[in-house]
């Protein structure tokens, strides 16, 4: 049974035979394994050809700056599930990445799509950017909702890692709208929220890899690919030196249980 439309049975991505294997239209062997970095090839497999100077510095600068944050819950969740089967690392790298959604990681996208609508909102309307900014902000506190990409609870006056990038975008060349739109959200926003709201390094991202020309669909692959290597290293250590059961222990003893009271005397249960 075919769900939805497929009538364009193809892929751009790769393809080979009996002599070759083709990516993108080069060879695998001959002009791309031991031609290419990494960080290059991961723009090329996924938009289709080689990133500029400008746009290998940024990605590599945001894959650098979220790979390593720490015993976050999916790193957590990685290593537990190490511990409990340690022959299994695809299924701790999977338990990680799975943990990463619309609070750990996804929060990038998050960000840039909201960029987006803003940009969008301000280019379709008579209004300018920041009376279409405003008005969002506007929107969010009406509704009490968060800002996308501004606040952290640690780094209250401003996340080094996200002024970092928005820096080396600027000395770049690659600021343009995004990062604007980042920047007046930040400018505003504190008077609108009534709190402090600096720049997080889930704004910056989306945010200096859309100007830098990468596209908004593939914007969650950027944490992603990131946060594999970073589980990487805490799933070696796990290896070697295992804390997966101690924190399950201290996560045992830290909840405490409110559900209904315990029976004291089973025996005396059984006899009523």
């Amino acid at each position: 049974m075919r769900i939805g439309k497929q009538d364009n049975a193809s892929t751009a991505i790769a393809t080979s035979d009996a002599d070759s294997i083709n990516v993108r239209g080069l060879d695998l062997c001959t002009e791309l394994i031991g031609q290419i970095g990494f960080t290059d090839y991961f723009w090329f497999l996924v938009i289709g050809h080689r990133p500029t100077e400008a746009q290998r510095a940024i990605l590599d600068a945001c894959l650098v700056a979220i790979a390593e944050h720490g015993l976050v819950p999916s790193v957590q969740a990685a290593r537990m599930t190490l511990a409990a089967g340690p022959e299994a690392w695809q299924g701790a790298v999977a338990a990680g990445l799975l943990g990463m959604g619309s609070v750990v990681a996804g929060s990038s996208e998050a960000a840039g799509r909201y960029l987006a609508a803003v940009i969008d909102h301000a280019d379709a309307g008579a209004t300018g950017l920041e009376d279409a900014i405003t008005a969002s902000l506007k929107d969010l506190k009406s509704s009490r909702k968060k800002v996308p990409g501004l606040g952290h609870p640690q780094h209250s006056a401003g996340d080094p890692r996200a002024n970092r990038l928005l820096d080396l975008a600027d000395s770049l060349g690659i600021s343009g709208r995004h990062v604007e739109t980042l920047r007046t959200l930040a400018k505003h926003a504190p008077a609108i929220m009534e709190r402090p709201l600096p720049i997080n390094v889930s704004g910056a991202i989306p945010a200096v890899m859309l100007d830098a020309g990468w596209p908004l669909e593939a914007l969650k692959a950027v944490p992603l690919l990131a946060r594999t290597a970073g589980l990487a290293a805490h799933l070696y250590e796990e290896s070697l030196r295992s804390i997966g059961f101690i924190m399950s222990h201290h996560a045992d003893l830290a909840i405490s249980y409110d559900g209904p009271p315990l029976d004291k005397n089973p025996a005396d249960a059984e006899g009523q």
